[in-house]
């Protein structure tokens, strides 16, 4: 049996990195965790965080997973190094993937607060493209009209337009989606800066890592299983909140194309949902 994926958020946003995996990888099996109940991370201190996402990924740790994506930047930012004293597995982080890619040195980072806060992504951008300019600007208020579906609301474009002045200022020609909530942006943000800004979202630079690794470790890689049935996302793939099912199932089916089946857990509970 092939292994199986890991990966959490705080809510939807870590499901523009599933998809990324289910596109990329369709053989792949994975169990996503939304962390609903305590949604969202990015405006939570430092301590909260790294308590989070011990619990989170010792819980992920006994169902079994054998490769951990944190789907999560502001936890990837904070607390990267808890995640990989528990997983016990090889964690593949957004933060490091995007920056071995960037091609560029005048760089903008729109993210959470925390994330933001934190300085990751200038300090592991910098460590590979030490003459690189990296802006990186908090934006509290995108997570939480993304999770309502307020995507055409005027407060929305409002807090876009006031984020993006520093990265225009600056003369940015590359922008990193630093939350995975924001991708659902792209239309917007394409609109608010210069024809030519190049918008990197790091799922995708994770995912691209994802397949090699999970060749390292004995499973098949993808071009061996071309031939093997695929089968439908939901027999693959489990999607596990710990707040309202029903809800996420509803908000995150514009998100996948389809109505998931989601399971509400207890990060207490050593009950397998895989």
């Amino acid at each position: 049996m092939s292994i199986l994926v890991g990966l959490f958020d705080s809510g939807l946003g870590g499901l523009t990195v599933l998809r990324q995996i289910h596109a990329t990888y369709p053989h792949s099996r994975c169990l996503f965790l939304g962390d609903t109940a305590r949604v969202p991370y990015g405006q939570r201190s430092v301590e909260e965080i790294r308590t989070i996402a011990a619990e989170v990924v010792h819980w992920l740790k006994g169902q079994g997973v054998g490769v951990l994506v944190m789907a999560c930047n502001t936890s990837n930012a904070l607390a990267l190094d808890v995640a990989v004293a528990e997983a016990g597995v090889p964690v593949v982080g957004l933060i490091d993937s995007v920056a071995a890619q960037l091609q560029s040195d005048r760089v903008g980072v729109l993210a959470t607060p925390a994330t933001a806060a934190s300085g990751a992504y200038r300090r592991t951008i910098q460590a590979s493209r030490p003459l690189a300019k990296v802006v990186e600007v908090g934006c509290p208020a995108f997570v939480p009209h993304i999770e309502a579906g307020d995507l055409d609301a005027p407060a929305l474009r409002a807090a876009a337009t006031q984020a993006v002045a520093p990265l225009l200022e600056a003369n940015v020609d590359t922008v990193v989606l630093g939350c995975t909530h924001y991708p659902m942006l792209r239309p917007l943000l394409q609109e608010l800066l210069p024809e030519g800004v190049m918008l990197i979202d790091p799922a995708e630079a994770a995912v691209q890592r994802l397949g090699p690794l999970l060749a390292s470790l004995g499973d098949s890689p993808e071009a061996d299983l071309g031939g093997d049935a695929v089968f439908p996302t939901d027999v693959r793939s489990r999607l596990c909140v710990t707040g309202c099912a029903l809800d996420f199932a509803a908000a995150a089916t514009p998100w996948l194309g389809h109505c998931p089946s989601v399971q509400q857990v207890d990060l207490r509970s050593t009950e397998r949902a895989f």
